[in-house]
């Protein structure tokens, strides 16, 4: 089950968007984000994608990968996508079935907005593959340290995204061992029609967050016994270096920002 999971997977491919700054690629990516919600029209989307293939591909990391990682939505993404062809009127109306009528301008925001989903899913997938949660982490804390001036803590968040970054693994195994009990007791998830499905999900939901639970306060047990103080100045074993390489890589997604906008 571990195998299959992609979120927090670092794949280490050597490439050059590896070695960039963390600080860098989270600051693309938020504004790749923006750049995402602007795109409103087929140049626009042409222009973002053919950027996006081309970061993903400098990366040199397998594209099933990105595909993998949007997967798990392409049921929300099909429901966007009947939700517009319902609900936009917009456009020349291309054919009529019953009390249905197809539009085109529903057709064109559909596509859209499954492309702008897909786009946004594994284009940031990015973010994850090519840096390690521990450099994420130090990389998060780093763009957020200005808020200490306001009287709020960083360290709390970085560390709070840190260990649920860890215990997902941890609780799939888990997880999965539940399974293959239940299963040795012959209930096995895969044969069981949807209604007794959904029963054993949620037998299945009380263990795993009681285990969850269980290594939560084994963590904090062991973080006071070694003298952890969250508020403390500590010491880091990587320390983060802006270079020109990660000014440059920046400013290309303000470019294409720039040029959807123009567009």
């Amino acid at each position: 089950m571990r195998d299959k999971l992609l979120i927090g997977r670092s794949i280490n491919t050597g490439s050059w968007i590896h070695s960039l700054d963390p600080r860098a690629k989270l600051a693309s990516m938020l504004l790749y984000v923006v750049v995402i919600i602007l795109v409103s029209s087929w140049p626009d989307m042409v222009m973002t994608a053919l950027f996006s293939i081309l970061v993903m591909w400098s990366t040199q990391i397998s594209f099933r990968y990105y595909l993998k990682a949007m997967k798990p939505l392409r049921f929300l993404m099909l429901f966007i996508f009947i939700v517009q062809l319902v609900t936009v009127k917009s456009g020349e109306a291309w054919f009529s079935i019953g009390s249905f009528t197809l539009y085109q301008g529903g057709l064109e925001l559909g596509l859209l907005s499954v492309l702008r989903m897909a786009l946004l899913v594994s284009f940031t997938a990015i973010l994850t593959f090519t840096t390690t949660p521990g450099k994420l982490n130090l990389g998060l804390e780093g763009l957020l340290k200005p808020l200490n001036k306001i009287g709020m803590h960083p360290e709390r968040l970085t560390l709070m995204i840190s260990i649920a970054l860890r215990f997902i693994p941890t609780i799939l195994d888990e997880t999965h061992k539940i399974l293959k009990a239940q299963a040795s007791r012959g209930a096995d998830l895969k044969e069981l029609p949807w209604k007794d499905k959904a029963k054993m999900l949620v037998s299945l939901l009380v263990p795993v967050t009681v285990s969850a639970f269980r290594r939560a306060q084994d963590l904090i047990h062991s973080m006071e016994s070694r003298g952890y103080v969250i508020h403390e100045p500590r010491t880091s074993l990587h320390h983060l270096t802006w270079e020109a390489k990660d000014t440059a890589f920046l400013m290309l997604f303000v470019l294409l920002g720039v040029l959807v906008v123009l567009v």
